[in-house]
C-alpha cells in the first residue's frame, strides 16, 4: 500500500483492531520506512501487515513487524504465513539485515504463525510501555 490506497485500507477496517484513522493512516502510508500488505482472498480482505524499517547508528537497518491480522474466517489457511513471509521478503529487498516481532508468550496462535514462516526465539524478553492520554496525541 502506498499513499494512494488510504481509502483500500479504511475500506479493510475490520481487519485491525479499531477501524483506520484516515489522518493517521495517511501519514502511514505517506513515510517510505512504513509498510502495510492487505491479503485478499476471493476479493475479500483476509488478513494484513503492518512493518517499520528501524535504523540505528551502529546496527544498520531492521524491519520491526508491526502488527499482523488475519479475519477469523481465514485463519488456519496459510494467510498469516504468507503476510509474514511477505514482509520478510520487502525486508530483504530494501536490505534490511533482519526482522523482529515481540508477541505475547500465551498468543499460541501468533507463536504458530511466526514460526512457521522460519522465525525462531532469541530468549525471554520483558516488554515494558508507556501510555499516553488521547489527549495527549498529536493529530487526533
Amino acid at each position: 500500500m502506498d499513499a494512494a490506497d488510504e481509502e483500500i485500507v479504511v475500506a479493510a477496517g475490520v481487519l485491525f483492531d479499531h477501524l483506520p484513522h484516515p489522518s493517521w493512516t495517511g501519514r502511514f502510508l505517506t513515510q517510505p520506512e512504513h509498510h502495510l500488505c492487505i491479503a485478499y482472498v476471493e476479493g475479500a480482505p483476509a488478513g494484513f501487515i503492518s512493518g517499520v524499517e528501524l535504523t540505528h547508528p551502529d546496527k544498520g537497518v531492521e524491519m520491526f513487524l508491526y502488527e499482523i491480522g488475519v479475519d477469523d474466517g481465514f485463519r488456519g489457511r496459510g494467510v498469516g504465513k504468507a503476510l509474514v513471509a511477505a514482509l520478510a521478503e520487502l525486508a530483504r529487498d530494501r536490505g534490511c539485515y533482519g526482522m523482529w516481532v515481540l508477541t505475547d508468550a500465551e498468543n499460541a496462535a501468533a507463536l504458530n504463525t511466526y514460526r512457521s514462516a522460519g522465525a525462531t526465539e532469541r530468549g525471554l524478553q520483558v516488554m515494558l510501555d508507556w501510555r499516553f492520554d488521547e489527549a495527549d496525541r498529536v493529530g487526533s
